[in-house]
């Protein structure tokens, strides 16, 4: 009955997204008020088709219904409630399938948003393409990608997850975010391509996209760094990021669709920058459905991604559809496109902006020529080639370095040109700062040249940050006559100083990153019961192995003591995991988490017949701060899309003193 009742909803969502197509198609060719207003309310359709096929998968994962292939492959009877629901995104039929759920939200929202706006071209186009995109996911999840597919004789029990997929309640989290971030880059490529068959490509279309385009890129970056902090606490590798092609698949769309977040702002001001601002949207469009290639097609070998599918032609079909359709609309609208504005000085904010879309431009094309180069290459000559850390380390740091100055540099920057006495007065007490925060660290001990560079522009952005949070603030109390105006400044304009929160972040990120990667010791150890080991100023004793049992495994743990000097710092348990259907046992790191540094522990082989065990000891600083910076990142995006209150403004002048007085 299930299976029955996840595929007549999958055919009801097909059916819906066809006839909103048909309808709106019509509504549109004839001038049908009434065929539009019909067509959009088949997105609801596809909306709550895809929520009933999901909620029957659910139901089949939860009841361990093993007539379901996909739950005897992805389920056991053993597995805990939590890893039996986010089954539904542990392989590819239902990871397709929460495409399409999140899909149908956003299309329901963007409807739903523009309600009074049905009639309006620019939305029926919009809608019509999205419903075209969630046609193709239909299609994947009716045909070669079915999750509803029963078996001739179920089994008495099933295969379960993959282990790595059950061994941590990240699981739960990483994968929907993910989902969030790149199926929400649909909204803004839906109405990039309605602007340009409606010929409305100025900058309409891009405050009505500003927040869903945001929303997406927050989702997209708490995803990523949720795979980094799922990478560092269950692979058990002591790293968070390996420039894994699956990893590199979530990274691209991201750079992409950030350049896309900072040059909008320059055609908003100065109207300029329409066609890179297109194309960066359909780019990052085109880059989730490649990541969704990548990962789902079975053409690479990662820990991320999911197995050999028929997928991928399919794939290949439609990302070559919607790039060759895209191009064909710009260069069609190429004249029309172009504006006379041009920047006016190097010095400017559009000036820093567009080298800022260069940059991540570079990065984005040195990410993926090393990602997809190696497939290319054993497609093409048959050769079998890997691009590793070394070629993106070195390739992407001084990009990135050239970035984090644009970061301090750009938002101090007027609009247009700026004179010397202007860029003096904004940028020397942060240079300042710079220089003597890197002196500090050479005195602390720093040697690292990147390091020291990474600290030294952190330091300036920074400085730079609080300077316009200052110069905001006293101008707010200017304007309102009151200290307490103060605190209503991210509501005058959250867009500006949500942006500067979310730098914060990137910021600290970015130490972190730096002093992680080049300060981090590891050690591997061989210690009988009692025996103690040094690292840096760190103690560890081995105190035995205990052994827990359970139905979905067999965890071997062993137990750790850490003293750091006189101080105990507790007992901590790293652990190797035994699954019934796994072909190799699977590593847990324990890890004492601190603002200053982690330490990590390994359990490599436990003892048998007396021998000693063998523990991997890593101390990496700085890891927390990364995902501390997560954390501001996601506060300041929420604030950036907050609205902007309103504000009256009254100018009295003063005919003797010649001062105008503002109040709101």
């Amino acid at each position: 009955m299930k299976a029955e009742l996840g595929v007549l909803a999958l055919a009801l969502g097909a059916s819906s997204a066809a006839l909103g197509i048909v309808f709106l198609a019509r509504g549109l060719i004839q001038k049908n008020d009434s065929f539009l207003i019909i067509g959009r309310r088949f997105v609801f359709g596809v909306l709550i088709a895809a929520v009933l096929a999901a909620g029957v998968m659910e139901w089949a994962l939860v009841t361990h219904d093993f007539s379901l292939r996909y739950v005897a492959q992805n389920n056991a009877s053993g597995t805990p409630l939590l890893f039996s629901i986010t089954g539904l995104w542990a392989a590819l039929e239902g990871s397709i399938l929460l495409w399409l759920v999140v899909l149908g939200g956003y299309l329901a929202v963007t409807a739903w948003q523009f309600r009074h706006r049905t009639v309006d071209p620019l939305v029926a186009w919009a809608t019509l393409i999205g419903l075209v995109v969630a046609l193709f996911f239909f299609a994947l999840v009716l045909g070669p990608a079915n999750p509803f597919i029963k078996l001739a004789s179920a089994p008495l029990d099933g295969q379960g997850p993959n282990p790595l997929l059950q061994n941590h309640p990240l699981m739960a989290f990483h994968p929907p975010m993910l989902y969030l971030g790149y199926v929400g880059f649909t909204v803004p490529f839906m109405f990039a391509l309605a602007a340009l068959i409606t010929g409305r490509f100025g900058e309409g279309w891009l405050s009505d996209v500003r927040r869903t385009t945001i929303v997406a890129w927050t989702f997209l970056t708490i995803g990523v760094l949720l795979g980094a902090w799922w990478s560092y606490e269950v692979l058990g590798w002591g790293g968070y990021w390996a420039w894994d092609p699956v990893e590199n698949a979530s990274l691209l769309p991201w750079l992409t669709g950030t350049a896309f977040i900072h040059s909008v702002m320059v055609q908003e001001r100065r109207g300029m920058l329409r066609v890179w601002n297109i194309s960066l949207i359909v780019a990052t469009f085109c880059l989730t459905i490649l990541g969704t290639f990548l990962t789902r097609s079975g053409i690479i070998n990662s820990v991320h991604s999911f197995t050999e599918s028929g997928i991928g032609p399919w794939l290949l079909a439609f990302l070559a559809i919607t790039a060759v359709t895209s191009i064909g609309l710009i260069a069609w609208r190429g004249d029309k496109l172009r504006t006379p504005g041009s920047i006016d000085s190097p010095f400017s904010r559009e000036a820093a902006f567009l080298a800022n879309n260069l940059l991540f431009a570079a990065l984005a094309f040195v990410v993926l020529l090393g990602t997809v180069y190696p497939l290319l290459a054993e497609a093409l000559r048959g050769q079998q080639l890997s691009v590793g850390s070394p070629y993106f380390n070195r390739m992407t740091t001084p990009i990135g370095l050239a970035l984090l100055f644009l970061m301090a540099a750009a938002p101090a920057l007027p609009w247009r040109a700026a004179s010397s006495e202007v860029l003096r007065r904004r940028l020397l007490i942060p240079a300042w700062l710079a220089g003597l925060a890197m002196l500090g660290a050479l005195i602390l001990g720093v040697r690292d040249l990147t390091v020291l560079i990474v600290i030294g522009l952190g330091v300036f952005a920074l400085a730079g940050i609080v300077r316009q949070v200052v110069v905001g603030a006293r101008a707010e109390r200017s304007s309102k006559g009151s200290l307490r105006a103060a605190g209503s400044l991210f509501r005058t304009n959250p867009r500006f100083y949500g942006g500067l929160v979310v730098h914060t972040g990137v910021i600290i990120i970015a130490m972190a990153l730096a002093v992680s990667a080049a300060y981090s010791t590891k050690a591997e150890v061989r210690l009988s019961r009692g025996e103690s080991a040094v690292l840096n100023d760190y103690r560890f004793t081995y105190l035995g192995t205990r052994v827990d049992v359970s139905p979905q495994k067999r965890v071997v743990k062993a137990r750790v003591r850490i003293m750091r000097g006189d101080k105990d710092l507790g007992v901590y348990a790293p652990a190797v995991n035994i699954f019934p259907n796994a072909t190799s046992a699977i590593g847990t790191p324990s890890v004492r988490t601190g603002l200053r540094a982690d330490v990590y522990l390994t359990l490599i082989s436990s003892p048998a017949n007396g021998r000693k065990a063998t523990l991997g000891i890593a101390i990496k600083p700085m890891v927390l701060w990364l995902w501390i910076g997560g954390g501001v990142i996601a506060i300041g995006a929420t604030l950036a899309i907050l609205p902007k209150r309103r504000r009256s403004v009254i100018v009295d002048k003063d005919p003797d003193s010649k001062r105008e007085t503002i109040s709101a």
